[in-house]
C-alpha cells in the first residue's frame, strides 16, 4: 500500500505527510526533497537550470523509484500530479489523498516564500495580494482536473493539522480494513 500526498505548493503535504507516516508506523518520502538532496541543488536551483519539462521527468523517475516501498507515505509535488501517466500509475499502486487550500489560504502561507519556482518571480516583484492570488486560482484551476481524480479529497484550510492527520490516518486504516478482509474471504 502507497499513499500519495497530492496538493497545490503549501496545501500541507510535506508537513502532513511525516506525521501519518509515523503514526501508521509507514516510511515517508517528500519527492521534492529527495530530487533535491539528489541532484544537490535546490528546487529553484533545478528549474532555472534544466525548465520546467525536464524538472517534470525528474519527478516521474523519482516516484517510480520511491514507489517501488510498500507501506509508505510520499508527498508529492504540487505539479506531479499534472501527468495523466503519473496518475494512472499512483491509482494502480495505492491511494492518492488531495489536500485541497483556497487560494487566498494558499495566499498567506506563500506571501513570503521564494523557493517555489512558479511564484519566486511574483513574490520577488512585489505583485499585489490580487495578482498573485490571480495566478493561485489560474494554477488551481489547471490542475484541479487531475487533484479531483484522487481517491480521498480533505480540506486542509485552516484546520489544525491534528485533526488532518487523524481524518487521514482513519481513512487509511479503512482501506487497509477492508482490503484485509476482502483478501481473507478468497
Amino acid at each position: 500500500m502507497r499513499i500519495y500526498l497530492t496538493g497545490f505548493m503549501t496545501s500541507g503535504k510535506s508537513t502532513v505527510g511525516p506525521i501519518v507516516a509515523n503514526v501508521l508506523g509507514w516510511n515517508f518520502y517528500d519527492l521534492d526533497k529527495i530530487i533535491s538532496e539528489e541532484l544537490n541543488k535546490s528546487i529553484v536551483e533545478i528549474f532555472n537550470e534544466y525548465g520546467e519539462s525536464e524538472f517534470r521527468k525528474l519527478e516521474n523517475y523519482y516516484l517510480q523509484k520511491l514507489s517501488k516501498d510498500d507501506n509508505v507515505v510520499i508527498s508529492l509535488g504540487g505539479g506531479t500530479i499534472v501527468n495523466d501517466e503519473n496518475v494512472l500509475f499512483m491509482k494502480k499502486l495505492g491511494k492518492i489523498i488531495y489536500l485541497r487550500a483556497a487560494p487566498e489560504i494558499i495566499y498567506k502561507r506563500i506571501k513570503h516564500k521564494i523557493d517555489r519556482p512558479l511564484f519566486r518571480d511574483l513574490v520577488l516583484a512585489g505583485n499585489s495580494q490580487k495578482e498573485i492570488i490571480d495566478r493561485i486560482h489560474k494554477l488551481l484551476t489547471e490542475r484541479e482536473k487531475y487533484y479531483y481524480q484522487a481517491d480521498l479529497i480533505i480540506d486542509s484550510d485552516e484546520r489544525p493539522i491534528g485533526h488532518t492527520v487523524d481524518k487521514i490516518a482513519n481513512e487509511i486504516r479503512k482501506i487497509l480494513h477492508e482490503k484485509n478482509r476482502s483478501s481473507f474471504k478468497k
